[in-house]
């Protein structure tokens, strides 16, 4: 029988032996990959089970309502008002270049207490009143120029090999590059951390609701509260610089960098490309 055989696999057992090969591979990676899915469904649901286990909400269960302090203004004022917002708003322009003039911290404290919370005051919105933010104020020049050298390594590296050539040539009218003098012109920087989640007094942690959209919300609010108290910003977001910077503020991996602004007076020769906005027309549907 032996004999019978051996002409065949002569003959064809290397074909056989090249079609049975990536069906074990298959096999071997779908395996592999349906443990992976298994585990993590596992942790998803006891994640799911310790939460739901939780009876406690983070808010006091007595958390009482107390009367909202509102005094309507007449229709006037309320147009007057809207008209003298959209003048100071829609001067606001992105800013390169800064002058080194110190500004008051406490117009500093004023802006981010607008934008989150400091002391007893709560402006801005989040999911479930978690307060997902964290604001990192730095001014001290040591400090300043190592996030310079940061970002430019990062942002030299952005504009050569990461991003794509039709982002590169988007951004050349706006004549901006992987240098970054701003950063240690401007008197401050602000950053804008988002919590993935927080710690609670016994460290558990608290789970933080819409994150991403109550951070983007205060971010917001701070760039109209820095335009309104008279400062101009830049709106920054360094790619791949998130790591490095936490770790130089020492930031917990909880905290996510999602924004970093400098903030200051605009410079004596300060320029600004010709841009035009859109008209309202073209951003404005009214469903009557």
């Amino acid at each position: 029988m032996l004999k019978d055989i051996l002409p065949f696999w002569t003959t064809y057992g290397q074909y056989v032996v090249i079609g049975i090969l990536p069906y074990l591979v298959y096999c071997f990676f779908l395996k592999k990959f349906t443990n992976i899915a298994a585990n993590r469904k596992n942790s998803n649901t006891e994640n799911a089970q310790e939460e739901d286990d939780t009876d406690e909400p983070v808010l006091p269960k007595d958390l009482k309502s107390i009367p909202f302090k509102y005094v309507r203004p007449s229709e006037g004022e309320m147009v007057q008002r809207s008209i003298e917002f959209y003048n100071i708003a829609s001067a606001r322009r992105t800013l390169r270049f800064f002058s080194s003039d110190p500004v008051p911290p406490e117009v500093i404290h004023n802006i981010i207490r607008t934008a989150g919370m400091i002391l007893e005051t709560r402006t801005s919105p989040s999911g479930a009143h978690t307060e997902p933010w964290t604001f990192v104020v730095v001014s001290n020049t040591c400090t300043k120029e190592r996030i310079r050298e940061i970002v430019e390594l990062e942002e030299e590296i952005n504009y050569k090999k990461r991003m794509s050539k039709k982002w590169v040539t988007d951004l050349k009218p706006l004549k901006t590059n992987w240098v970054k003098e701003y950063l240690t012109t401007a008197p401050y920087l602000i950053f804008v951390f988002k919590q993935t989640y927080g710690v609670l007094p016994d460290g558990k942690k608290k789970h933080h609701y819409y994150h991403e959209l109550s951070v983007s919300i205060a971010c917001g609010i701070l760039i109209t509260a820095i335009q309104y108290a008279g400062l101009v910003t830049l709106t920054s977001t360094p790619l791949n610089c998130g790591p490095a910077l936490r770790t130089l503020l020492g930031r917990p991996s909880s905290e996510k960098l999602t924004l970093l602004l400098p903030v200051g007076y605009p410079a004596n020769d300060a320029t600004v490309p010709a841009l035009r906005r859109k008209p309202l027309d073209d951003i404005l549907i009214e469903v009557n």
